[in-house]
């Protein structure tokens, strides 16, 4: 299963947030969207995931445009984390991650047993189990985040779209969530992309980055050619090292 982007041009208004550009995203590849704030990276996201309309060019899944799938095929193929999420009807862990499992639900259909062990299993993953009844306004920041993540996993869609899936999170969840996700691509074939400020997340844990521009480039491909200081240095508009490292590159700011 294959998203193709074809000449899109991403505009919020009047304002062009990204020049026409090609990108081919492909199973088993981890991409990390990486640029300064404004840059459009959340609105990237959001236009993959159909909730954008402000855009020119093609959105294509699998050799069909994503504005011709019905929204319910559509979630069974991608699933989108959020930047940040508000909570209408608060209720507990537990029916909160049971929601991913909508769009694999007929009209009128309860989860089944099934569907209650996968949820619980999500949340085992994320480093919540036991949380099941505990209401979303008792949690931290940062259990809320892993909850979302969790309903997402449960969700089991194609592709993983993430708007920061770090945020939040302290230095432990960030590497046992971001590890998840690649294992995902890894064993599973699935495809995750991911807004990060971080370009050593990035370089850790994605094969292929996308370089989101001020002046409306994109650049695209894997992330051992486009992660240099140079280009991060122009990317975020100031000085970034390169650290020598055994394991990867480590970026530093200048």
């Amino acid at each position: 299963m294959k998203l193709q982007l074809e000449q899109l041009q991403l505009q919020r208004g009047q304002r062009v947030l990204c020049q026409p550009f090609d990108l081919g995203i492909e199973a088993g590849q981890c991409w990390g969207i990486l640029g300064s704030n404004g840059s459009g990276k959340t609105t990237l996201l959001h236009t993959m995931a159909g909730l954008h309309h402000d855009y020119r060019g093609r959105i294509v899944l699998d050799g069909t445009d994503i504005d011709q799938i019905s929204r319910k095929r559509f979630a069974r193929q991608l699933g989108l984390l959020l930047q940040t999420n508000e909570e209408a009807f608060p209720g507990t862990a537990l029916e909160t991650v049971l929601t991913g499992r909508h769009p694999h639900l007929k009209a009128w259909q309860w989860e089944s047993e099934q569907d209650l062990a996968l949820a619980r299993e999500t949340l085992q993953q994320v480093d919540l189990a036991g949380f099941e009844q505990r209401n979303l306004l008792t949690l931290s920041g940062g259990e809320r985040r892993r909850l979302y993540i969790a309903t997402l996993l449960a969700q089991q869609p194609q592709f993983y779209l993430l708007d920061e899936p770090a945020n939040h999170l302290d230095l432990r969840h960030q590497h046992q969530i971001l590890s998840q996700l690649q294992q995902l691509t890894q064993t599973e074939g699935k495809t995750v992309v991911m807004v990060l400020h971080d370009p050593n997340l990035a370089a850790r844990y994605c094969d292929q980055v996308l370089l989101l521009h001020e002046d409306g480039r994109a650049e695209g491909g894997p992330g051992e050619a486009l992660m240099t200081a140079d280009r991060l240095s122009t990317l975020y508009g100031h000085p970034i090292r390169q650290v020598k490292s055994d394991a990867q590159p480590l970026f530093i700011a200048g």
